[in-house]
């Protein structure tokens, strides 16, 4: 029996709260459509970050730039001042540098790997989640965890290849980025319902865009016009990405959808293929399949516990 808006408490489905718009009832379809969006949005920036020439502060810098316009636009609309010093700016400034250092290891790491093993190695970020929600946020860790994360690392290995030379740097730094990453999303989840998520992205944007400033007064090389267009508009994408992926949660549970980030790396292995005749190696790919593949049994493995009745 489908769920309605009206009848008893007990009948009505909970409600969320995304700006002034409640949302009554979920939409997994439109969620899934949400997410593949974000997917394409954050792989179009991945090419290019890829396909430009600047050194990688740079990049960053341009990219985060636009978003701190963005959301400053938004708490100027909200008539809020983001700069008020309260007891959790310091949380904040930490998401900051959190995910400034992943953003910063993940565009070096398209930079030197083929595009989809620097995606997948970015999206293991989820396992570093899980192990490190039962340290600071007092999380349970399931027992089925335990395979899933074994499954993911080696398959990590496989993608790294780990070597005695420099030539494991790259890859290294993808694998980096997913556990920046990771401790950036314990931060935020330790700040859910405390701060709002626009200011949430203001403070990583700008701790983003301050970081990069000493490398750049250091070393500037001055963008052509179509780079410089180029990395605003990866700016203007991977904000739309990140709004995309925020909507989706408000109209589905995460259970349900988050799954689906994982159209990420799809994305990325098209176009890697497209434009550079792109193919992971054979270890790549089976590493590849493993991280994916672990997702896929600790998703419904959630889903799974989430539905079994309590023990008596």
């Amino acid at each position: 029996m489908p769920e309605t808006t009206t009848g008893s408490q007990t009948d009505r489905p909970r409600e969320r709260q995304f700006g002034h718009r409640p949302v009554t009832v979920d939409h997994p379809t439109r969620a899934v459509l949400l997410i593949l969006v974000s997917g394409a949005c954050f792989s179009i920036v991945g090419t290019i970050v890829r396909l430009t020439t600047l050194p990688v502060y740079e990049k960053v810098f341009f990219r985060s730039i636009v978003s701190l316009a963005l959301m400053g636009a938004v708490a100027l609309r909200s008539h809020q001042n983001p700069f008020v010093w309260n007891p959790r700016t310091r949380l904040l400034i930490l998401r900051g540098i959190f995910g400034t250092t992943a953003m910063t290891l993940y565009f070096y790491a398209i930079q030197n790997l083929t595009l989809a093993d620097a995606t997948i190695l970015n999206k293991l970020s989820p396992f570093f989640v899980i192990m490190l929600a039962p340290l600071f946020l007092k999380e349970r860790l399931s027992r089925y965890v335990v395979p899933a994360l074994a499954a993911a690392f080696v398959g990590a290995i496989l993608v790294i290849k780990p070597q005695l030379d420099f030539k494991a740097l790259p890859a290294l730094g993808g694998f980096l980025s997913a556990a920046a990453s990771g401790s950036a999303y314990i931060v935020v989840r330790s700040l859910r319902g405390k701060e709002p998520p626009y200011k949430i992205v203001f403070y990583f944007a700008l701790v983003s865009t301050v970081a990069m400033i000493p490398p750049m007064a250091v070393h500037y090389v001055r963008p052509a016009q179509p780079e410089l267009l180029a990395l605003l508009l990866a700016g203007v994408l991977a904000t739309i990405g990140q709004f995309c992926l925020t909507f989706a949660y408000h109209q589905a549970p995460a259970t349900k959808i988050s799954i689906y980030n994982y159209s990420h790396v799809v994305f990325a292995l098209l176009i890697g293929f497209v434009l550079w005749s792109e193919l992971p190696d054979p270890l790549s790919l089976v590493g590849s399949a493993l991280i994916v593949i672990a997702a896929i049994y600790n998703h419904r493995r959630i889903l799974g516990e989430r539905v079994m009745p309590p023990p008596a």
